[in-house]
């Protein structure tokens, strides 16, 4: 059934002065929002930053093997920049070789980090090859696989080379990923939602009927 009351404002749109953005902003709900798109922007700016600054899709990351042991250790967060040009990358036993970030040929979706000790250029593809090694193990790695010459690995596989590193910090991370880390995690936010809106809740009465 159209309403056929005579009230001008029917279908009329407010304007800004009688749309109160100060009061929406003040309720509770609103407020949390606003501060969880704050943070995850944040963060995710502060990430693109630095995949952009440091040249590299993986300018973070956390060592979770002890074959870089002593110079490198597990939970040990790890600076990577990018590598534009592969020939110039200082190679040498340890400790004078640089370090390097690179993708496992074996294991697809893996990263190795491992110092670089030894380089050729291949003519036929017109690349070159590093041999590598983890300061802990006794020998240098054999690689095989796609984009592998003579067990070294391709520049196509490079990533980066480790500029520095923050002792024990990688352990957040490395923790995350486990199943209690997950547990704790939503045990966390479950916590949090109680904080924001437990009181608000009480404070509610029930209608009288």
């Amino acid at each position: 059934m159209l309403n056929t009351s005579s009230d001008s404002r029917i279908g009329e749109r407010l304007t800004p002065s009688e749309f109160k953005w100060p009061s929406i902003l003040k309720n509770s709900y609103v407020k949390t929002v606003i501060l969880a798109v704050i943070i995850i922007g944040g963060v995710m700016g502060f990430w693109l930053g630095l995949k952009a600054g440091l040249r590299t899709e993986y300018p973070l990351l956390t060592v979770a093997s002890g074959s870089m042991v002593p110079t490198l250790n597990v939970g040990d967060l790890i600076a990577v920049q990018g590598v534009e040009n592969a020939s110039a990358l200082n190679v040498a036993p340890k400790p004078d070789g640089e370090i390097i970030v690179f993708r496992s040929p074996r294991i697809e979706g893996e990263l190795i980090v491992h110092r670089a000790v030894f380089k050729e250029f291949n003519e036929d593809d017109s690349l070159w090859y590093f041999r590598t090694q983890g300061d802990a193990n006794f020998g240098p790695d054999n690689w095989f696989g796609s984009e592998t010459w003579n067990g070294m690995i391709s520049q196509n596989r490079l990533v980066g080379r480790v500029i520095g590193k923050a002792p024990l910090i990688g352990y957040i991370p490395l923790y995350i990923r486990t199943r209690e880390g997950i547990i704790l995690i939503v045990i966390l936010i479950v916590l949090i939602l109680l904080a924001e809106y437990l009181p608000v809740l009480l404070k509610k009465q029930p209608e009288q009927e």
